[in-house]
């Protein structure tokens, strides 16, 4: 009788592990996992900013006098390879500044190959671009006789001169364009205007 009662407390807990490896076998098998992958495209945006007016008023002499001044352009962008900065005029046919039918030329000198000033002429500089190397002032000047400084012709707008290149990011990066009028007593009075874009552009 003791046995048949040791047997069937065997039997009971056989079955009760048997179960008990069941129901956790079953809990292993019903687990699943699954993954979502989360994107987001940051656009690239670009902004750029000057000064907005240069002045440069000449009071003219015999062998000629020169007033230099300077923009400041600022440029912002998220975009991970940089930008490309370029200055250009904004007319296809002139790059003179004009008051009614009275110019001044720009200077004959490129930004490869830019040339010590002439009277009744105006030009760009921007240090250590092309072939500016040294050849920027460091400070404006007004109605002061024609220095050694060498300026280039502002481009027309079809072929625009990149003054300024990044390869990263760029957080109110800043290029200093430098601007120079220069005349003689020959050359008539008034207020003559030109206008120059920048255009800056993610790499």
């Amino acid at each position: 009788m003791k046995k048949q009662k040791i047997l069937r407390l065997r039997s009971a807990a056989y079955v009760s592990a048997f179960i008990g490896l069941m129901f956790s076998a079953t809990s292993i098998v019903s687990a699943a996992t699954a993954n979502t992958t989360i994107n987001s495209t940051i656009s690239s945006v670009i902004s750029v900013s000057t000064s907005g007016t240069v002045t440069l008023n000449v009071l003219p002499t015999g062998s000629g006098s020169q007033t230099i001044g300077s923009d400041t352009v600022t440029v912002n962008t998220n975009d991970v390879a940089g930008y490309t900065l370029t200055l250009s005029s904004t007319s296809s046919s002139t790059s003179a500044l004009a008051s009614g039918g009275n110019t001044i030329p720009a200077s004959s000198g490129t930004q490869d190959s830019p040339v010590v000033q002439s009277s009744n002429t105006w030009g760009y500089c921007v240090s250590s671009i092309g072939g500016f190397s040294t050849f920027c002032p460091s400070v404006g000047v007004s109605n002061q006789a024609i220095g050694s400084n060498k300026f280039a012709g502002v481009p027309l707008s079809a072929a625009p001169n990149t003054i300024a290149t990044t390869a990263t990011t760029a957080t109110n990066a800043t290029t200093t364009v430098w601007y120079a009028v220069a005349a003689n007593s020959s050359q008539a009075s008034g207020l003559y205007t030109g206008t120059v874009v920048y255009t800056a552009t993610a790499n």
